[in-house]
């Protein structure tokens, strides 16, 4: 798996594909074992890369991945096969804002990963599937070390793209329901853990 992992890393620098940063994920797969994660749900497959890891963290880990990209999502499924983890990843082609999942079932960690300007719309639509102690882990918070720094952005495009991600660090921190940690680790996470009632 090993040298699989690394082909991917190479596919997506080659292809100028985001993939999460070495930090970040080793900080999420530590987060799986220390918090007996199980059911994840993560939202923005790419190539498939950090499912197939949070998947490896823990013999019973199970991810189920939704990627809207279909050449993306082609590759991703290739990964997974090649990867022998056809059994404990599920890769979705849909739009995650178009995803209707079952009420039934909960996610010990829902991941974050994919559209920036959505993410308060994933947010929204995905917590009502969080397990009780449950968590909402957001990547690329400080975006390239854009985010606080719009003033100093030219292209009209990327302003905006950072200032919704300055809204959505907004959201997380005056969110009554949801307590949330920021950690200065790789391209900027935070983790999101519902307030008991």
């Amino acid at each position: 798996m090993k040298e699989k992992i690394l082909e991917m890393e190479e596919y997506a620098q080659e292809r100028n594909v985001p993939i999460i940063e070495k930090k970040s994920i080793a900080f999420i797969m530590k987060y799986i074992k220390e918090h007996n994660v199980k059911n994840i749900l993560e939202i923005g497959t790419a190539i498939g890369y950090s499912a197939i890891l949070m998947a490896s963290a823990k013999e019973d880990a199970f991810v189920t991945t939704i990627e809207k990209d279909e050449e993306r999502y082609m590759e991703a499924l290739k990964n997974v096969k090649a990867c022998g983890f056809d059994k404990k990843v599920n890769v979705v082609f849909q739009d995650a804002l178009d995803v209707n999942l079952s009420e039934d079932i909960k996610y010990d960690l829902i991941f974050i990963d994919a559209a920036k300007a959505q993410n308060t719309k994933f947010f929204e639509k995905y917590k009502y599937f969080l397990a009780k102690n449950g968590a909402i882990i957001t990547d690329n918070l400080k975006f390239h070390g854009y985010v606080g720094e719009r003033d100093k952005i030219e292209s009209k495009n990327l302003k905006s793209l950072v200032g919704k991600i300055e809204d959505y660090i907004e959201f997380l921190k005056n969110n009554q329901e949801f307590k949330t940690t920021f950690y200065d680790i790789g391209d900027g996470l935070s983790v999101s853990i519902r307030n008991e009632e």
